[in-house]
């Protein structure tokens, strides 16, 4: 049976990360009589390990909830800046938004950040407070936090408890009743929003799309607007906790379609679906490309394994939309993929993700961030990767992304943060109180700068009270050069980075230290040098492992042993010429932890 439109409500939940927008869809699922008792479990809808190991929400998970006679379909988000993108997916499907606030910590920078989003897409906003039955919570405080923030009324601001459960009900009835059904013509060409999709090894790739206007059959003969191809549609359904399968699926409805597509790249998210036989106008539009910030190399330990990784980055594509790559070598490494992140945290997802699932082994390179290199004769290079660096003599100058970072906290940690932030180049912009003892400061950074240990820092030195929250604002020229890693004399291509020239000595001199500490000891000295062009700025020296070749010598006469130590020193010299380094996993990534 149809849902009729005026029944249907299609909403998501958005909050920073750790305020309890998980739960909270747990205890609606409960209440609604969606999951069976026996289902239940803490973090229903993460169905990855990874997210009920680290307590995070990864991808957005799309469900259907029967309430009073209405149709709800839920897309929970996650909150870390990192997966914003898949946040600005499920907000492009929703006619409405659960703005999640905790009660013990008030509003944040991602809070702000899902809130603008939304804001900007004309979505019914429902605040919401949560934790309010915790014995530190501040909910008048933080009331008039959202007051400022979004100049709603006070009384509109429901108060709940996600963990126990309480005022979840009036959330549900404020959903009904505030947010609008969506608009559409059932009767209108098809066109559907593809906002989603997975790889299922059975049934090949399942997509997950909002129905815009139009009505879809199973069986019907579609195109996928932006790739030209067409497939019929063998089975569509809702997302229940399994997927439930229907005959047809109507405006404003949201679905999964399985059409046997095999190819990865044959799936693009934000694509529009329409019929083959009266196809509509145009595509919808408004969608926008991930762009991935930061880039790493990722090769295979084994080259054999090189078509394996191309595989199961490909179905990892189809699984988080917004990783990209593409194939480059190393000297190093041998032949690998480039790919690009959206943040750190992602970065380790994904190489988590890449162990777990698709058992792979892999060394990730140090990350870095794409800059703008402009030639003396007027061309303009992007460069992602120092070794794609093109001759110090041909540059003009070096321009380097640079982001607004909004950091909110508690005026005790104002000194700290700035220390902090303005050690990383970053120029203030402006700081202003939010409310009482809270405050907002507006930053002008590199990109380059925040993307390996900035945030884990900021939590330390803020006890985990500040957060954080950036967008992209511009290229500036800047003053960069490439730092070399050379081991006996060999250039390490992916130890290259591209630092700024006032860190450049201290950071060489910092990654000799890391690495004499991390390579093994061989038989023959290692000479670790870090070198900007032919000058060479730091050095340190791993000594060789001897034999004690004077071991048996009891006493006697010196040159009895001298003669010894001259025989052990011609070997080793020999050894040296045709000795290679192996470079541990551990020395990679040790390098992104430098502290």
């Amino acid at each position: 049976m149809q849902p009729i439109m005026d029944k249907i409500r299609n909403f998501c939940i958005i909050a920073h990360i750790d305020h309890g927008k998980s739960t909270l869809a747990d205890r609606m699922l409960e209440l609604t009589g969606t999951v069976d008792v026996r289902q239940m479990e803490n973090q229903v809808l993460d169905d990855m390990d990874l997210e009920k190991e680290r307590g995070i929400t990864i991808k957005s998970h799309a469900i259907q909830m029967d309430y009073k006679g209405y149709t709800l379909n839920l897309i929970d988000t996650p909150g870390h800046v990192d997966f914003s993108y898949e946040v600005s997916r499920s907000i492009a499907a929703c006619e409405g938004a659960v703005l999640v606030v905790d009660a013990t910590q008030g509003v944040q920078a991602q809070t702000i950040s899902n809130l603008y989003m939304a804001i900007e897409h004309d979505l019914e906003i429902i605040p919401v407070l949560n934790k309010c039955d915790m014995d530190n919570a501040m909910p008048e405080r933080v009331e008039d936090e959202i007051i400022d923030l979004l100049g709603c009324k006070r009384e509109e601001i429901l108060r709940c408890s996600a963990k126990t459960g309480e005022g979840v009900p009036e959330i549900l009835d404020a959903i009904v009743q505030r947010i609008p059904a969506p608009v559409g013509d059932p009767n209108a060409p098809l066109q559907c929003l593809v906002f989603d999709s997975v790889f299922n090894s059975f049934r090949g790739i399942i997509a997950y799309f909002k129905v815009v206007n139009g009505t879809l059959h199973s069986g019907d003969l579609v195109r996928f607007v932006n790739t030209g191809k067409e497939y019929d549609a063998d089975e569509i359904g809702i997302l229940k906790l399994d997927m439930s399968p229907r005959k047809s699926i109507s405006a404003g409805n949201v679905g999964y379609i399985i059409s046997g597509i095999k190819t990865s790249t044959e799936v693009k998210v934000g694509d529009t679906i329409t019929h083959v036989a009266r196809p509509c106008e145009k595509a919808i539009a408004g969608f926008e490309e991930a762009k991935p910030m930061v880039f790493a190399g990722v090769y295979p330990i084994e080259s054999e394994d090189y078509e394996d990784l191309r595989a199961s980055l490909e179905k990892l594509q189809l699984n988080d939309a917004s990783l990209t790559f593409q194939p480059e070598s190393s000297m190093a490494l041998g032949f690998g993929f480039r790919c690009g992140f959206l943040g750190l945290l992602h970065m380790e997802i994904v190489q988590e993700r890449l162990d777990r699932e698709f058992d792979m082994d892999v060394i990730t390179t140090v990350p870095n961030v794409s800059y703008n290199v402009y030639t003396k004769d007027g061309g303009m290079v992007e460069v992602h990767n120092p070794a794609g660096m093109p001759d110090l003599t041909e540059i003009d100058r070096i321009e380097e992304p640079y982001i607004r970072a909004s950091v909110i906290t508690t005026a005790d940690f104002i000194g700290p943060i700035m220390t902090l932030c303005l050690g990383k180049r970053g120029e203030l912009v402006k700081q202003e109180y939010i409310s009482g003892n809270r405050m907002e400061l507006l930053f002008d950074m590199p990109l380059g700068e925040i993307v390996i240990d900035f945030y884990d820092k900021l939590k330390s030195i803020s006890k985990g009270y500040a957060s954080f929250d950036w967008h992209m604002n511009g290229f500036r020229p800047s003053n960069l050069v490439k730092l070399d890693i050379l081991l006996n004399g060999e250039q390490v291509d992916a130890l290259s980075t591209l630092t700024h020239r006032d860190n450049a000595v201290d950071f060489g001199r910092r990654m000799c230290e890391k690495l004499k500490e991390l390579l093994p000891r061989q038989q023959f000295d290692i000479a670790i040098q870090a070198a900007i062009g032919a000058k060479i700025i730091a050095r340190e020296t791993v000594k060789q492992v001897r034999k004690d070749v004077l071991a048996k010598c009891y006493g006697g006469d010196v040159s009895r042993k001298r003669k010894l130590l001259e025989k052990q020193k011609r070997g080793k010299k020999r050894m040296k010429q045709i000795g290679n380094v192996e470079v541990p996993q551990k020395a990679f990534l040790a390098v992104l932890k430098l502290d």
